[in-house]
């Protein structure tokens, strides 16, 4: 098996932190992964993150805590786990408890027995599902909606995500279903620092699997049940003109990035 960093970029997540990375701990045990490592990087939260992290790291021995400063950035939070990473192969996922551990599991092994240099955790691919659904073919999407609207997630979110991927694929010519995942497993070279400097919300994974395809780079999409947010609340813009705002530099950076 691989040895390999974990990174969640964080804000305000202290509550999911508490289950997620105690669950990771558990999942990689199960395959006997002893070399890894979790990185969170917080972005300023003003939550009880900090001491949460610090209970977790003396328990555990193996997470690491980065407390940025200056302007709030996921893709330069991303990046400095990256850079602060001890191990030559990365993983990175969101900490709001939507990208289970278990899902973590599979994609590490996953990759340690395939043969592709790039997993990409999907919601679109075969045995994926968005936001609310349940069960895989049984969910409908007012089943969905209405699971959505008894969390602590955005229903607007959920539509938004559906729609600007399907746009996003359309715009980009992308062979790769989830084109806005945040959710990646591969060696760092491929993660080159322009992905991230360049970008300034999630659209940063639009350049990076734009430029991971045009380098040829091997990639599998894996399936996996995005859940539901449990705490905390969703970072997601709050109304209509919010979220297109929020969709604008996505489909700048599809245009961009278009693919021949």
């Amino acid at each position: 098996m691989i040895e390999i960093s974990i990174v969640l970029p964080t804000l305000n997540e202290g509550e999911n932190l508490q289950i997620l990375v105690p669950d990771i701990q558990k999942e990689l045990k199960k395959i006997e992964i002893k070399s890894f490592e979790i990185i969170i990087v917080d972005d300023g939260s003003e939550d009880n993150s900090k001491t949460i992290v610090e209970d977790l790291s003396n328990t555990y021995g193996n997470v690491q805590f980065i407390e940025r400063t200056g302007e709030k950035s996921l893709p330069l939070s991303i990046l400095e786990g990256i850079k602060n990473s001890n191990f030559p192969y990365v993983m990175w996922l969101d900490a709001d408890g939507s990208m289970p551990a278990a899902t973590v599991k599979k994609m590490i092994q996953a990759y340690s027995t395939g043969d592709k240099n790039i997993i990409i955790a999907s919601r679109f691919a075969e045995g994926g599902g968005y936001k609310g659904v349940k069960e895989i073919g049984k969910t409908t999407i007012i089943d969905a909606i209405k699971n959505v609207k008894n969390s602590k997630d955005s229903v607007s979110g959920m539509l938004a995500s559906i729609i600007f991927n399907k746009l996003l694929i359309f715009l980009l010519s992308s062979p790769i279903k989830d084109i806005t995942s945040g959710f990646i497993i591969g060696e760092k070279k491929y993660f080159h620092k322009s992905y991230f400097e360049n970008s300034s919300y999630g659209e940063y994974f639009v350049y990076l699997s734009a430029g991971l395809i045009k380098e040829n780079i091997a990639i599998q999409e894996l399936g996996y049940i995005c859940e539901t947010r449990v705490h905390g609340e969703s970072k997601t813009a709050s109304s209509i003109f919010q979220l297109i705002m929020r969709g604008i530099p996505y489909i700048k950076a599809a245009i961009i990035c278009r693919i021949k």
